[in-house]
């Protein structure tokens, strides 16, 4: 992973916490590279009662390989910019399972 992939994801006690730039409503759910500091995830479900945090929370979980109970939305239950924190995951770990790749729709030296 690049260090611009590396900025999304910081050590915090007992594991660590991903910057996260939620695309709701999307054709599919998954990781989709970088969106400025932080990680994009798109996710199928709409922005309404929770369901896009809930799926991005399952995404990540699945992404990493930890229980979804293990991950937690922190910050930004209502914004695109959230905050998810992940018990029990280094933040080098999380980083090499994430693989973020640059961003297709942003140009270069800007992701």
């Amino acid at each position: 992973m690049s260090s611009d992939g590396e900025s999304c994801v910081r050590a915090v006690p007992g594991g660590c916490v991903i910057a996260v730039w939620a695309v709701p409503g999307a054709s599919r759910s998954g990781v989709a590279g970088m969106h400025g500091d932080a990680l994009r995830v798109r996710v199928t479900a709409p922005p309404e009662d929770g369901a896009a945090n809930r799926e991005i929370v399952r995404v990540l979980a699945r992404v990493l390989d930890v229980r979804p109970r293990d991950v937690v939305l922190e910050a930004g239950a209502a914004s695109r910019r959230k905050r998810v924190r992940v018990r029990g995951l280094e933040p080098a770990a999380a980083s090499r399972r994430l693989g973020v790749q640059r961003s297709v729709d942003t140009p270069a030296g800007e992701n």
